[in-house]
């Protein structure tokens, strides 16, 4: 199952409108501020730090080259070829290497982890984001990319973050002007119920090992300069490993 025409032709038109100056897209936040946190969390609890790190739903590839500096092989992917044009754009020197996937589309998460092997994943916001009906498919991908050896880092909007950014959507005077093309582009944050997230995991076969919650970063402000933060949930999440002779 892959995911709808709709989403896909909204994410395309959103990255050809965006424009490539760092911060200009509302989630594009510095990596000292999102995927440098995460990673604190997310590090010590890899089996193998040495396997190749997906960043699925990279978008304009910010934390890809961030996280390119601290693993030896990093991979950043998405839906639309307009945003890998940015990411590319700004990762002349190849630091990582991008690809054009639909990860709720089954046989191309197989066939990412055929030539990968296990990988560890990144993803930040993208099931929020998903249709319904694509959400247990692209969980059911980040299990065929983790394989037995990896562990996936999830990052999603609390149910919270949705109605404060419908609040922010329907000001009187407008929403937020980095805000305002997500809505523009049919792309606002669907509703994911916080208890929702740990589920789609578990029937993809994952195990919760970590979670918590912590303030997402964005690029856009308040009237009074104060910066946005949106409240998410953090999980970690793998295969469990079977002791050595275990049955399998």
């Amino acid at each position: 199952m892959s995911v709808t025409s709709r989403y896909k032709q909204a994410w395309e038109s959103f990255w050809h409108e965006a424009p490539d100056e760092p911060g200009a897209v509302v989630w594009d936040a510095e990596p000292k501020l999102t995927s440098a946190v995460h990673l604190a969390l997310f590090e010590p609890l890899l089996t193998d730090p040495g396997l190749p790190l997906l960043d699925l739903g990279c978008g304009n590839g910010t934390q890809t080259r961030f996280l390119a500096d601290r693993f030896p092989r990093v991979l950043g992917a998405d839906l639309s070829s307009a945003a890998l044009d940015h990411a590319r754009r700004a990762d002349p020197a190849g630091r990582a290497g991008y690809r054009l996937m639909d990860a709720a589309e089954k046989s191309e998460a197989a066939a990412l982890h055929a030539e990968l092997g296990d990988a560890n994943v990144y993803m930040r916001g993208v099931l929020h984001q998903c249709e319904p009906d694509d959400r247990q498919p692209l969980v059911d991908g980040l299990a065929t990319l983790v394989g037995e050896r990896g562990r996936v880092f999830l990052v999603e909007l609390a149910e919270e973050a949705g109605r404060m950014l419908r609040d922010l959507a329907l000001r009187p005077e407008g929403p937020p002007a980095k805000l305002a093309p997500v809505f523009r582009h049919g792309i606002a944050p669907g509703d994911v119920a916080d208890a929702a997230v740990p589920e789609y995991l578990r029937a993809a076969g994952l195990t919760v090992l970590a979670r918590g919650e912590l303030p997402l970063a964005l690029t856009e402000y308040r009237a009074d300069g104060t910066r946005i933060d949106l409240p998410s949930q953090w999980i970690v999440a793998g295969t469990p490993h079977r002791p050595q002779g275990a049955p399998a």
